[in-house]
Formats: C-alpha cells, structure tokens, sequence
C-alpha cells in the first residue's frame, strides 16, 4: 500500500492492538482461479517472535483450503477506525481556504503464509479459546461445552482451521498528522464533539501522535 513516512506505523504492540480489536481480517490470497478475498474473525498471538500468527478457520465447504498455493503468500487486511474529515474542522480554512476534504484512518496489513488444519483437537482448543475471548464481557458467558458434545463434534468436522506466519506487518495511520498543529486540534476537538465511537477513535490516535506547536524558525 501507498505509505507516505508520517502515517508509517511500525510498532508492533501498536498494531497487533489494532488486529486484537477488530478481529474481522480480510484475508486475501492467492489461489488456482485467481486473487480470493474472505472475511474471517481471527486470533493475533503474539509468538512466535518477532511478529506473531494469526489463527483462524473457515468452512470446509470454503474452496480455499484446497485451491491455495502453498508456495505464495497471503495477504491479511485489519481495518481500523475510518471517519471523513471536513475542511470545516481546520482553522486554516477561515485564513486562507486553501483546504479540502479527507478521510482518516488506521488500517493494518500483515503478510505472511497459510498452513490449513484439520486437526480436531487443534481445532476444538482453538474455537474454544476464540469463543472465550469474545464472550468474556457477557455477564453469562457462553462457552463451547454448553452445547451437546455430539453437536460440537459435528460442527467442528464442518470447519478447516489455518494459521498464518506473519512475515511482514505495515501499518498506516493516517490521521491528519501532515496538517499544521492549529488545524490537527481543529480535527481533535471535532471528532471529540462527534457521537460515533470511530470518531473518538481518531482523536484519540491523533492526540497521542501530535508533538504539540511547531517550532518557530531559528533566528
């Protein structure tokens, strides 16, 4: 992706952060037909080091298991949160008008390989540990042997798991941090006014990113 060396995030905690909280991956790859995009909810683990693997499963009905080339690489997207910017958040516009639209956003972009699983231990440990992670802030969680055990075995014959070695992690938050210090406020008081929680998001990104006034020149 196109990454100018302001929006470059690189920190690995930072973005595995991102991963963990939106953990619906686009995940691309290619196979025998061509380019395939599936949309699949993840888990980010922090080893092996120094970038970690991304776990997941598909249905075994999903062509991808089969049709994968093993000897390219695949391609897992996070989108982050998004928000247009309005010219109208920029004080910069009442003194010179010379703004325009934008959008802002963090997104991830880890690269790396597929190995398809079928293994049905490996595959109840991992759908169990995924359910617990998500159900943990249910006041009444449920967990995966709530169910009739013959139910769940069935269910898990019906699914292939995959693990991705990351090899690769880029991360682009573009978050109006190229705008000069008065107009970077400008975004910040905002999105902070705004209802969405992507807004917030946002401000909060780019507060933590903004070094404050910029300097004056040296005399």
């Amino acid at each position: 992706m196109y990454l100018p060396a302001q929006f470059n995030e690189t920190r690995t905690d930072v973005l595995h952060a991102l991963m963990r909280a939106r953990p619906l991956t686009t995940l691309v790859t290619q196979c025998e037909s061509g380019l395939i995009a599936n949309h699949v909810p993840v888990q980010t683990l922090d080893e092996p080091a120094p970038l970690g693997c991304i776990r997941g499963h598909i249905a075994r009905a999903n062509p991808l298991w089969r049709e994968y080339r093993s000897d390219s690489q695949a391609l897992a997207i996070f989108q982050g949160p998004q928000i247009y910017i309005s010219p109208s958040f920029y004080p910069s516009k009442a003194a010179t008008g010379e703004v325009v639209p934008t959008w802002d956003y963090a997104v991830v972009h880890a690269s790396g390989t597929l190995r398809f699983v079928h293994d049905a231990q490996w595959l109840r440990s991992f759908v169990a540990g995924l359910t617990n992670t998500h159900e943990k802030p249910r006041s009444q969680p449920w967990k995966i042997d709530d169910a009739p055990a013959p139910y769940i075995e069935k269910m898990l014959s019906l699914i292939v798991g995959f693990e991705f070695s990351i090899v690769s992690l880029a991360g682009k938050w573009k978050v109006s941090q190229n705008r000069p210090h008065a107009d970077r406020q400008g975004v910040i008081r905002n999105l902070q006014d705004a209802a969405d929680a992507d807004s917030h998001e946002i401000a909060a990104m780019l507060a933590s990113l903004d070094p404050g006034p910029e300097s004056p020149p040296a005399q």
